[in-house]
This record gives C-alpha cells, sequence and structure tokens, in this order.
C-alpha cells in the first residue's frame, strides 16, 4: 500500500493518454447522445494529463527519497 500515490498517477496518466490521443472517448460521448460536449474535451484532458504525470513524477520522487533512508 506504499505506492497507492504511484500507482494512482499511472493508472491517471494512462487513462488521460488514451482518451487524449485516442477517439475513445469522442465515440463514447457520441454513443450516449453527449457528442457536444467534444468541444470541451481539450479544456480538461490536457490539464488532467499534466496533472497525473505530475503526480506519478512526484510519487517516484518520494519513493525514491524514502529508499535512501
Amino acid at each position: 500500500m506504499k505506492n497507492k500515490l504511484l500507482v494512482g498517477g499511472i493508472l491517471g496518466t494512462a487513462i488521460a493518454a488514451l482518451c487524449c490521443f485516442t477517439p475513445l472517448l469522442v465515440i463514447l460521448l457520441g454513443f450516449v447522445g453527449l457528442s457536444a460536449l467534444t468541444g470541451y474535451l481539450d479544456y480538461v484532458l490536457l490539464p488532467a494529463l499534466v496533472f497525473f504525470v505530475a503526480l506519478t513524477l512526484y510519487a517516484l520522487w518520494r519513493h525514491k527519497k524514502c529508499e535512501k533512508i
């Protein structure tokens, strides 16, 4: 359970990257009838991707710092 932050960061990064770089989310939104929201995806997905990459890097840094002690 020590690596919960790292696992969360990696999973969040993978999901955000999958939704950013593939039309998966656009197809899903069109399927459920919310295709009007596709214009706003960049405002949500890119900051989410940056956040999760930063979270992953922070978790790695914290993990390495704890190993040195």
